[in-house]
């Protein structure tokens, strides 16, 4: 193929096939926790580090990891202990953190205004092979996060009195999830830029979840939703010329559409078929919700 014949597409590709597993994955536990636009918040952070890495010289991808982190774990505490003020603190952070992002950038070298759109709203051609090494190993770290701990991910994020109960240790667990969330964004942020980034976290385990209600297959669908808008949108970007961010989104909300649809009849066969299992005469059993028993509808 003509696409892989470029190093930057080459990379970019890499990029987007790590960022389709990863966003999904981690945004399945924070849909899970009803806290779906996290990742928007955490950009809104990232945006700080990007700009102090412009400013330092240093890598503004491991510079957003720190600071998007610090600010996950700032997020949480404040979350345990805000009470009826978290609200306001938590839009101070975002907004705080967006508003560092643009004066460091300002205050930077020339030309760093022209690389913050590309972590805004993503680009293919200024992926570097020092950003896919970053990318990777943060990748990794990602997986074997949300795949390792999934059990113990799981209980909290359905029931955290429940999940303290047996014993887990739900805010060593709650901060986890936190981090990953922000090490997520930085994956993502190259790709899908920042201010995208939520979408791709959370769409894609909607869409699945219209399939699916135990949590291995959502987890499943899920990542191949992400792996195939991810992969769709970068070439579609690359032979089209439009930005890769916005194309992405577009295809997982098409995904969504359309799984939303397959979704309906299928609904409706299943039903058919478990009232024609039932013996004549006897009463149908109401079915369980599917949101609903086995923690949430959702088991591991």
């Amino acid at each position: 193929m003509e696409i892989l014949n470029y190093a930057f597409m080459q990379r970019a590709l890499i990029a987007a096939v790590l960022v389709g597993i990863t966003a999904p994955a981690v945004g399945i536990y924070l849909v899970q926790r009803r806290q779906a636009l996290m990742g928007d918040g955490i950009g809104h952070v990232a945006m700080t580090g990007v700009g102090l890495g412009f400013l330092l010289s240093w890598s503004p991808v491991w510079m957003a990891t720190l600071v998007s982190v610090l600010g996950a774990v700032l997020m949480e505490l404040i979350r345990w202990y805000g009470k009826t003020r978290g609200d306001i603190a938590l839009a101070m952070l975002f907004y705080g953190g967006m508003a560092g992002g643009v004066m460091f950038i300002n205050l930077a070298p020339t030309g760093s205004n022209a690389n913050l759109t590309s972590y805004l709203f993503g680009s293919l051609s200024t992926v570097s092979e020092s950003d896919v090494t970053a990318i990777c190993a943060l990748a990794a770290f990602v997986v074997l996060v949300t795949v390792g701990l999934r059990r113990q991910l799981f209980a909290v994020s359905q029931d955290e009195e429940f999940a303290r109960v047996t014993g887990l240790p739900v805010r060593a667990l709650n901060l986890l999830t936190a981090i990953t969330a922000a090490v997520t964004v930085t994956v993502a942020m190259r790709v899908v830029g920042l201010l995208l980034v939520s979408a791709l976290m959370v769409v894609p385990v909607a869409a699945a979840q219209q399939l699916s209600r135990s949590f291995a297959a959502t987890f499943s669908i899920a990542v191949a939703v992400g792996v195939a808008v991810t992969l769709g949108g970068t070439v579609t970007s690359y032979y089209q010329d439009v930005p890769p961010g916005a194309t992405i989104v577009l295809l997982t909300i098409g995904a969504f559409i359309v799984l939303t649809a397959l979704a309906a009849p299928l609904a409706r066969r299943r039903a058919r078929a478990a009232a024609a299992a039932q013996p004549s005469g006897d009463p149908v059993e109401c079915a369980i919700p599917a949101s609903r028993g086995a923690g949430d509808g959702i088991g591991v």
